[in-house]
């Protein structure tokens, strides 16, 4: 019984030594892996400073290139209102239209959800151009009546 239980402690020892000794190797590769993705981190800083550097460059020669040209520009021609370009109110209330739809849609046919989304997303796609349609007529007609006054 001695014997067993010397062994026992002995092996608990040994076991002991080992284990120190790896959790240091471990400790050592974590702070490893700590300085490499704080390199990383610093290599992408650097990079991103000189592009803000490379941009600030940029905008300078753009904006003195900008105003030369809009100088010369005035002098030659008349200036004229730059409209925007982009989606209509109705294509804007279509697509509005049809994402709310197609999650009413799901929410509603319990049953079939894919079924209830694909009608929701039609309806709602129908009512979203319509009301989009309603609002283009009207900014429309406010335009027209300015231009005349």
């Amino acid at each position: 019984m001695k014997q067993v239980l010397i062994v026992i402690m002995v092996a608990g020892a040994l076991t002991a030594c080992n284990s120190g000794a790896s959790e240091a190797a471990a400790n050592e590769a974590a702070k490893a892996k700590t300085i490499d993705s704080l390199s990383v981190v610093l290599a992408k800083q650097k990079a991103i400073d000189s592009m803000k550097v490379v941009a600030a460059e940029r905008e300078k020669r753009s904006t003195h290139t900008v105003e030369t040209v809009t100088m010369e520009n005035t002098a030659a021609q008349p200036a004229q209102a730059a409209e925007k370009k982009g989606l209509s109110h109705t294509a804007k209330g279509a697509i509005v239209g049809a994402g709310t739809g197609a999650v009413t849609g799901a929410i509603i046919n319990h049953n079939d959800r894919a079924k209830g989304a694909v009608i929701g997303t039609i309806i709602g796609a129908g009512v979203g151009a319509g009301t989009g349609l309603i609002v283009d007529k009207s900014k429309a007609k406010k335009k027209k009546k300015a231009a005349q006054q």
